[in-house]
């Protein structure tokens, strides 16, 4: 395990966010993932997934920060360019999905998420990438409330 400012991460188990701030990661993911309502309840667990250990795996979110929203949608719900964008041909099979996090990671963290997320799905769940659109929406730490109507992140 990394060593953080003030000390180890068995030391801050209990404020997992306190560990975070320690050392510099930004937190707080909310994913929202829309999907065909053709989707399998086994496709959309891959996909959510795969968001999720992306955000672990390459954006320092912590385990358990586990936020998301899954919507189906009837096919013409799910509005895209049919002849394609950027050289990009999607299929009504496309997936959307919108990360709202704190702002602050790299350009190169993003590409990395971006790059985990559609080879897990593409992968595990047979998608096709070029239907495997991602949006991030970048936020602050005062832009969030927990529960409570209390901004948790906020300054005291």
């Amino acid at each position: 395990m990394q060593k953080g400012v003030e000390g180890s991460l068995s030391t801050h188990r209990r404020n997992p966010y306190r560990w975070a701030q320690c050392r510099g990661d930004f937190i707080m993911p909310l994913a929202r993932i829309d999907v065909n309502k053709d989707a399998s309840a086994e496709l959309v667990k891959v996909i959510g997934d795969a968001v999720y250990d992306a955000m672990i795996g390459t954006a320092n979110v912590p385990e358990n920060d586990h936020f998301q929203v899954v919507t189906r949608h009837t096919s013409d719900e799910l509005i895209y360019p049919t002849s394609g964008y950027l050289g990009i041909e999607y299929s009504r099979n496309i997936i959307f999905i919108q990360v709202t996090w704190v702002a602050g990671r790299s350009t190169e963290v993003k590409k990395k998420f971006f790059a985990q997320i559609a080879n897990d799905i593409a992968t595990k769940g047979k998608v096709r990438k070029q239907d495997i659109f991602i949006s991030l929406v970048e936020s602050t730490r005062e832009d969030w409330s927990f529960g409570n109507g209390e901004m948790q992140y906020g300054p005291k």
